[in-house]
């Protein structure tokens, strides 16, 4: 057996000693105060993000590009995991949790201006991102550069996906819709691994947000009000 599995036995060992009681309360079922959508990086730490220990907190979704939007023989329609625990289980709020230098975004955007070649199974994902990003790329400031292109649009693919959702009329309206970065790149701050709020229930202007907002007025922040 390879030892880096060992290694993972190794540290569920520890974790289960940790938590032998802190499932008593969920062994049964689950009712989530949040579902977030994160991106599929190794670096974006999905749970120890939010400081989460707590079973039945929170109902955690990944994959690249942070995607709440799936393809089904009807049409696009919001993701069945992040729809899963707003339909069944009455989670109330919906984080969808970008990150800096999204290799995600990264490659979106370089298909979108010089054509891409990936497997079968990336492509599909690209091919979801493409039509939210492609106004994106188009609206980029003159001058920017590459980096400074790819965190931008990190923004706006947060956007398109919160947009989405509320715009679902499978997400019932009051529940709360919340567009954030996690950053490890020093882009917002020098404080790594800090999430950034950019939008909320579609809002994006900062001021309006800090004004709306003023209990977290210190980590709203944005690179790019397009």
């Amino acid at each position: 057996m390879h030892q880096t599995f060992i290694d993972l036995l190794e540290g569920n060992a520890d974790h289960a000693d940790e938590f032998q009681s802190r499932f008593d309360d969920v062994q049964d079922g689950q009712q989530p105060d949040v579902v977030t959508v994160c991106c599929s990086d190794s670096r974006v730490l999905q749970d120890a993000m939010w400081g989460n220990e707590t079973t039945g907190h929170i109902f955690t979704c990944g994959n690249i590009g942070n995607r709440v939007v799936q393809r089904t023989d009807s049409g696009e329609a919001v993701s069945g995991d992040v729809l899963y625990p707003i339909a069944h289980t009455g989670t109330d709020t919906a984080v969808v949790v970008g990150h800096t230098g999204c290799g995600a975004v990264t490659a979106t955007y370089d298909d979108l201006t010089d054509g891409l070649s990936e497997p079968a199974g990336i492509e599909h994902c690209i091919g979801l991102l493409k039509p939210r990003l492609e106004s994106g790329v188009e609206a980029l400031p003159e001058g920017v550069d590459r980096t400074g292109a790819i965190n931008r649009l990190v923004e706006y693919n947060v956007d398109r996906q919160v947009e989405f959702l509320r715009e679902s009329d499978d997400v019932p309206e009051e529940v709360t819709v919340v567009g954030v970065v996690y950053d490890f790149q020093d882009v917002y701050s020098e404080r790594r691994g800090e999430v950034q709020v950019i939008n909320v229930d579609g809002e994006t202007d900062v001021e309006s947000l800090r004004e709306a907002h003023p209990e977290i007025e210190d980590r709203i922040r944005r690179l790019w009000e397009y």
